[in-house]
């Protein structure tokens, strides 16, 4: 490992263990939707981030989802969710995870949310909960935590530097495609300047987001132009190519705030009601590493949500993915599929794996069968639209 490999390792380490890094989930559950083909019978385990795609895959109906997340601070968001859904009415709970803010914030935490949440939790809202107090100068939850002290930056970028914000409004608010074509490209010079661009490549700017240095390293070696030019190409994907009418994932960001029309599942008002009627219930959380829960969970799993946290394992930790296959292969139940995302156009470090499977030794890429015309047709839809790939594998019997 290099000095600069050493340096952007404990950033980001520093970045995920001091702090709540994501504070809203940067995955399209749209596309989990379809290739999950999620039933009552499921048991899902995923890494929980910021707990809105639990709360969408909740909504089907599965018997069970189980959110892991290394970072208990993500798991005490999701509980925080989960406890305004349970004690609260559909206005309060918009205006705090809809709008960011609430005037009364500190208020309804301590006399009505704070009992409902487990000590760590407790502990961390305790301190934290004036994120939602709309309070300047960061006057959203959705500006707080790392990736949104990235937002507020990049707001500030839009207000003051490339005073761009009315362009930016007419974007989001645009009814076509051929609409947010001809308004994007005046808008793109005056965006993307030196400094920007500069920014954008840098390892403390994607600590920030949750991208680690081995994903960035993955799209330098694969993408033209590097780290920077791949988010500038994808973005400008976003705002020409998909339709921002529900592209929430960017309007939060962009403008610190939901609307009713443009918002993940669990908060529109029909969806909210079913999650408080009971469909919330199936959630349980787990603090600590993907690993340990897998080999001290003692019942079958048939559907994983990985994410990208492989992209780092295969890096720094490879024997760790290793042994996270094998426990991940022994709790997998008949038919189970696991999807996952990279920073990197292709995944070269899944296949060639060793793997122990009933005591015999077997390359990790013999016991998967990839479903890769639905994942790159998939992909192609993603509203997100920031990772380098996106993949589906069924787990063949061993």
């Amino acid at each position: 490992m290099t000095f600069a490999d050493r340096l952007s390792s404990l950033c980001f380490r520093w970045v995920h263990q001091s702090n709540l890094v994501y504070n809203t989930c940067w995955e399209d559950p749209r596309l989990d939707r379809q290739a999950l083909n999620i039933k009552p019978t499921d048991t899902i385990a995923m890494i929980t981030s910021a707990g809105c795609n639990a709360l969408d895959y909740a909504l089907l109906g599965p018997r069970r989802i189980v959110c892991v997340d290394v970072n208990p601070r993500q798991n005490a968001l999701l509980e925080l969710k989960i406890a305004g859904i349970h004690k609260l009415d559909f206005d309060a709970f918009f205006a705090l995870f809809g709008h960011g803010r609430h005037p009364d914030a500190e208020a309804i935490y301590h006399d009505v949310l704070r009992r409902q949440l487990p000590p760590r939790s407790r502990q961390y809202w305790d301190r934290k909960i004036a994120f939602f107090s709309g309070a300047e100068p960061r006057p959203s939850f959705y500006f707080h935590g790392t990736s949104g002290v990235l937002a507020w930056g990049i707001n500030k970028y839009i207000d003051r530097i490339a005073k761009v914000r009315p362009a930016i409004e007419n974007l989001l608010n645009a009814r076509s495609l051929d609409e947010q074509q001809a308004l994007y490209a005046p808008l793109h010079d005056r965006f993307w300047k030196g400094f920007l661009r500069w920014a954008m490549g840098r390892d403390l700017t994607l600590s920030l987001l949750g991208v680690p240095r081995p994903q960035r390293h993955q799209i330098d070696r694969t993408y033209p132009g590097g780290v920077s030019k791949f988010i500038e190409d994808r973005i400008e994907t976003v705002f020409t190519k998909i339709p921002l009418a529900d592209n929430y994932f960017w309007r939060v960001y962009l403008t610190g705030e939901y609307s009713a029309s443009c918002c993940p599942e669990y908060l529109k008002r029909e969806n909210f009601e079913r999650l408080k009627a009971g469909q919330v219930d199936s959630i349980r959380t787990v603090n600590g590493a993907l690993l340990h829960f897998l080999e001290n969970y003692g019942g079958r799993i048939n559907r994983y949500v990985l994410l990208d946290h492989m992209d780092w394992l295969s890096t720094f930790h490879q024997p760790i993915l290793q042994r996270q296959w094998e426990a991940l292969l022994e709790r997998a139940a008949p038919e189970a599929r696991i999807l996952w995302r990279s920073g990197g156009l292709t995944v070269d470090f899944i296949d060639p794996l060793e793997v122990s499977v009933n005591r015999k030794r077997r390359r990790l890429g013999d016991l998967l069968t990839y479903r890769r015309d639905l994942a790159d047709s998939l992909h192609a839809q993603d509203r997100v639209h920031t990772y380098g790939s996106f993949h589906i594998a069924d787990i063949n019997a061993a």
